[in-house]
């Protein structure tokens, strides 16, 4: 990190620049068109990102699983030079629920390690860290023939993107994927190092970790200590490796230096992570579709997921901490779903989109040229649309509704594994036994998270909307026999299901596992309507695919001709899992008439929001006394208060939960984790006035491990800034 003298820190302050955060969340490679040391940036676009040296792109993290490990589901980022990483509580929630029993109840009483040896192994969560980035848009766009068919096209460049893959990763142990951007008229690859071993550090209680709980998610203000703690292992050679006793912590080209100085209004931040997916440039009839159709029948299945979990979750310890994860993700885009449709209507995002529309083709109009370029984006997109509205809200019911039971989504694992061996009479015998043993492991994790009755009234109450919602000519044709069986009446049909199926118990799968049978899997109840939804859905999913098909090449031409009426202006793509920086400022904003929010919380919130009687709002004793005692250390502001939550104008997405929050010298201040819901049209529409990152101010992350929990190992192990 280059280091900035006194004389050109004081020359740099003085100058005067724009506390408004463009909008867009930039690839690294185009950082340099940004001009960001005007915008209050002291560092080089260099220090960020540089596949020479070390910059801040080796200390933020994708967070993934195994089984697809550059899909990212949160950021996190490296602080300190033994691979300690830092993300959100509710990234790493799953984690501290596995390890949770009703003995040893991680999610309430919290968890830390006080040596390394203490630390919990995560199999299956991977961490990867960008080794570099390119445009191969020359390798890929000549060689696709304008005459070509769009499912040929797609084809083309699948086979493109693989020898590129191929050749990127050659003789090391990378990993690569190549992204399409701009809706297709721009291709990058991005090349990671992906690390294997990845253990459970520290957490705190969620009467910390999640204070506020559904309440206050999406909402400000916040006084949430949404953090986790992980560590990087690798082999002892250094490299990424699995498990193994031997491994030793990871040792960073980079690691972020931890600011105590705190922010204050107007001061420049960053974020940078891996935000999952925004739709800036959809169109009009898009929004439409999401109004009308999605979003309502998902809010609807979500809503009564919940509710049913909820139901039961309060009964039962146990089930409490089986549920808990499953529940939070099924809650945060429910609430999502909700906001976005509010803030879709009244920001008014249709007619803005449509104005767009109306005078993009008015610019393509003009030309001869362009209209046979450009002419019939709009009308392919205004027909798909059309056409998968039919089936839209089907396949949600589909999708959110039948598959989302257990009951019917669990036998998807042995259809997948042993149920073609079982079914080829000349398969091998020690590959039968694998598949088993495979479905053993699955069976583990599954049944550990799993209550029968819980299950069993999901599926009831799910069929029950399903039948009340969707046309019957969609109906899977067990579906159909059930219903007109049962008469409509689920609960019973559910009891008769679970009573027989062997895929409804621990012990019964097991007992399934032991004597492996091809009648007894077709047979079983479970397996052969879970065989109904899934052709019913494959049917629905070719239905509508040339409908998508239609659509994608019409939003390919939608976004070229965009980029030609406007090419002297810099575009950002969509977010789609790749790294990503956002500028903007700490700044407070007025969300209604007559109501201004500060741009920060303290810990006074916290006691005033304090409800013994509510579980979201429930505050320890030890953080009680650390309170009246004011024992807040070096962590408090200079207005000697503790500083928990802080707001910046920076654009963000899903997928950014977790990502490091850094000032203009490059060290880190906070982590992200919530949009605000003013804002929850954001993702379609970024509203400039309104739009909020919530951030946990990193003084507080800190002053909880240390204070709070003791763990003065951890602070030890990191650069602090004071």
């Amino acid at each position: 990190m280059k280091k900035i003298s006194i004389i050109l820190i004081t020359l740099f302050l003085s100058i005067q620049f724009s506390v408004q955060a463009d909008e867009g969340m930039w690839l690294l490679s185009l950082l340099q068109k940004m001009n960001l040391n005007k915008k209050g940036l002291v560092l080089s676009t260099a220090d960020i990102y540089s596949i020479n040296h070390s910059s801040i792109k080796d200390a933020v993290v994708g967070l993934g699983s195994a089984n697809n490990p550059l899909r990212f589901y949160c950021t996190a980022e490296i602080v300190s030079d033994q691979g300690l990483i830092l993300t959100n509580h509710h990234c790493g929630y799953g984690s501290i629920q596995s390890h949770s029993t009703p003995e040893h109840d991680y999610l309430t009483d919290g968890f830390w390690a006080m040596n390394k040896s203490e630390e919990l192994i995560n199999k299956g969560t991977v961490a990867s860290i960008l080794v570099r980035m390119e445009d191969v848009s020359d390798q890929i766009l000549p060689l696709l023939d304008k005459s070509l068919s769009e499912k040929d096209r797609n084809i083309k460049i699948n086979e493109l993107s693989d020898k590129i893959i191929e050749r990127a990763i050659k003789g090391s142990n990378y990993g690569a994927n190549v992204k399409s951007m701009y809706d297709g008229n721009k291709f990058y690859l991005f090349v990671y190092q992906t690390f294997k071993d990845i253990r459970l550090v520290g957490a705190p209680p969620s009467a910390i970790g999640k204070f506020g709980g559904d309440t206050d998610n999406w909402m400000w203000p916040r006084h949430t200590g949404d953090f986790s703690m992980f560590r990087i292992y690798t082999g002892p050679d250094g490299k990424p490796a699995e498990y193994n006793e031997k491994n030793r912590a990871y040792n960073p080209k980079f690691h972020f230096p931890i600011s105590l100085k705190g922010e204050k209004m107007n001061d420049y931040a960053m974020v940078m992570g891996y935000p999952g997916s925004t739709d800036r440039y959809m169109t009009s009839y898009g929004i439409q579709d999401k109004l009308s159709v999605e979003y309502p029948a998902r809010i609807s299945l979500r809503g009564k997921k919940l509710e049913i979990m909820k139901q039961e979750m309060n009964k039962s310890k146990k089930v409490e901490i089986q549920y808990a994860s499953k529940y939070a993700r099924v809650s945060n885009y429910w609430k999502y779903f909700i906001g976005q449709s509010r803030g879709l209507k009244r920001l008014d995002v249709y007619d803005k989109k449509l104005k767009i529309e109306n005078e993009l083709q008015k610019w393509i109009n003009a030309d001869k040229t362009r209209v046979e370029k450009y002419g019939d984006a709009l009308n392919l997109i205004k027909e798909a649309y059309a056409e998968k509205s039919v089936l839209n809200k089907s396949l949600q019911y589909f999708i959110e509704g039948l598959r989302g039971v257990e009951i019917t989504s669990f036998p998807r694992n042995a259809y997948y594994t042993l149920y073609p061996l079982l079914n080829d009479k000349n398969s091998d015998k020690k590959e039968v036994v694998k598949a088993v043993s495979k479905l053993r492991e699955i069976s583990d994790k599954y049944f550990k998270d799993y209550d029968q009755t819980t299950d069993k009234k999901m599926l009831a109450a799910i069929f029950t909307m399903f039948v009340e919602n969707v046309d019957p000519q969609y109906f899977p044709d067990m579906i159909t026999k059930i219903n007109n069986k049962c008469k409509g009446n689920f609960a019973k049909f559910a009891d008769k299901l679970f009573a027989k199926s062997f895929f409804s118990s621990k012990e019964k799968f097991i007992a399934f596992l032991d004597k492996p049978s091809l009648k007894k899997l077709k047979k079983d109840p479970a397996f052969k309507l879970f065989l109904s939804i899934n052709e019913k859905t494959q049917e629905h999913r070719a239905a509508i695919n040339p409908s998508l098909i239609k659509l994608k090449k019409g939003r390919r031409l939608f976004m070229a001709a965009m980029l030609e009426k406007e090419k002297d202006k810099t575009f950002y793509p969509n977010a789609n899992s790749t790294p990503r920086l956002t500028y903007g400022y700490v700044g407070d904003y007025k969300p209604a008439d007559a109501v201004h929010y500060s741009y920060f919380t303290t810990i006074d919130g916290i006691i005033e929001k304090e409800d013994p009687n509510n579980e979201e709002f429930i505050v320890p004793t030890k953080l009680k006394e650390l309170y009246n005692n004011k024992d807040y250390g070096q962590y408090a502001d200079k207005d000697k208060n503790l500083h928990v939550c802080f707001t910046t104008n920076n654009d963000i997405t899903g997928g950014n939960s977790g990502s490091p929050v850094i000032n203009g010298n490059g060290e880190l201040i906070g982590i992200a984790f919530d949009g605000n819901w003013e804002a929850m049209s954001g993702d379609i529409a970024f509203e400039p006035q309104l739009q909020k990152c919530i951030n946990v101010d990193i003084r507080y992350v800190l002053f909880i491990i240390d204070k709070y929990a003791g763990a003065t190992n951890l602070i030890n192990e990191m650069t602090l800034i004071k």
